[in-house]
Parts: C-alpha cells; sequence; structure tokens
C-alpha cells in the first residue's frame, strides 16, 4: 500500500508539473508577444533601477529586457533572482566586465549572466540546426560576432513557410516578432520557469 501510494504521488506530481509547463510556456509566448505592442528604442545605458524589480525606463531596452519583461509578467523578477544567486555564487558568473561583485542595476541585464542562470536553474536544451526542437517559450542566445551576444524569445507564432517558430527580440529596432531563429550562432538554448 505505501508503495502505490507513493508511486501515485509521484505520478500526480509529475502530471502537475507538465500541466503547469504546458500552461507557463504559452503564457511566456504570450508575454513576449504583448511586448511588441511597445514603442521601445535599443538603448545599452547603464541605468540606475530600484531593487527588486527594477526596470529601465519603459520607452527604452535591449535583448536582455525583452527576457526580464516577459518574465516580469508572469511574475519573476529575473533581476532579484539572479542577484541572489550572483551574490552567492559570484565566481560560476562570466568575469567579462571585471566586476568584483553583483551589482544589481545590470548583472540580469548581460546575456552571458542570463546564459549562466538559465544554465544553473533551467533546462539547457540542444542547440541543433533543426526547427522543430525550437518551441514556444524557449530562450535562444546567438554570438552576433566580435565578442557580441544576443537573446530572444521563441514565441506561438510561425514564420511564413510556415517551418519556424518566430523570434521576440530587441537587435536594436525595439521588441519585434521576427524569423531570426537561424540568422546568427546559436550558443545557448534554455528553457526556464520557477
Amino acid at each position: 500500500m505505501k508503495l502505490f501510494l507513493s508511486i501515485l504521488f509521484i505520478s500526480i506530481t509529475v502530471l502537475s508539473g507538465a500541466q503547469n509547463d504546458s500552461i507557463f510556456y504559452p503564457k511566456l509566448s504570450d508575454a513576449a508577444i504583448s511586448l511588441t505592442k511597445d514603442k521601445v528604442s535599443y538603448d545599452p545605458s547603464y541605468f540606475s533601477i530600484p531593487y527588486p524589480n527594477g526596470d529601465v525606463p519603459a520607452g527604452k531596452g535591449v535583448c536582455t529586457d525583452v527576457i526580464i519583461r516577459a518574465y516580469r509578467k508572469l511574475g519573476i523578477d529575473l533581476q532579484k533572482e539572479v542577484h541572489e544567486d550572483m551574490k552567492a555564487n559570484f565566481s560560476k558568473y562570466p568575469n567579462n566586465w571585471g566586476l568584483k561583485r553583483p551589482d544589481t542595476n545590470i548583472d540580469h541585464r548581460r546575456v552571458p549572466n542570463l546564459m549562466t542562470y538559465f544554465s544553473r536553474f533551467g533546462t539547457t536544451l540542444s542547440k541543433s540546426n533543426e526547427a522543430n526542437d525550437y518551441k514556444p517559450g524557449d530562450i535562444v542566445c546567438w554570438n552576433l560576432g566580435g565578442g557580441t551576444t544576443h537573446i530572444g524569445l521563441v514565441i506561438n507564432k510561425k514564420s511564413s513557410d510556415n517551418k519556424r517558430y518566430l523570434i521576440v527580440h530587441n537587435i536594436g529596432a525595439g521588441q519585434v516578432m521576427e524569423d531570426c531563429l537561424f540568422s546568427f550562432k546559436i550558443i545557448g538554448h534554455y528553457k526556464y520557469a520557477q
């Protein structure tokens, strides 16, 4: 009887997690799509912002702000989450900027830091050249060359040829929906739900 109850509990827990995922990722996709309605200028400036739940001015942003804002619409504050992990595990994060300690104003707005965070607390997925491997709610990171990285979110709208899901990102033209999954070299592919 104890074995049966244990198996039943595990089955319910697994099914509950799968059901939550089937609700969470479509909501994340919708949150990203809703961001494309906001007029945002690409602005990589350093901003002093409140903590937690701080954001750069509404009409400004970069690629990471798309991810941060989409998750925030679902009640997840990546500024806080990344900061808390960096505070406890600073050496596990890239030292690309010569910092000696975390900075709540900018750390979550850097692609390599988000990649580290998602690889630590999310699911790292394959970096394939197969469009079917990329699903709505996935986070994709690219190398644009010259040491420049980029990040975007896969949404539930398809390309005009119906072969790929579109991406919501900000690469200079604001928060937009584009068919750009394979436009750059993919260096990261994640799923993350808190």
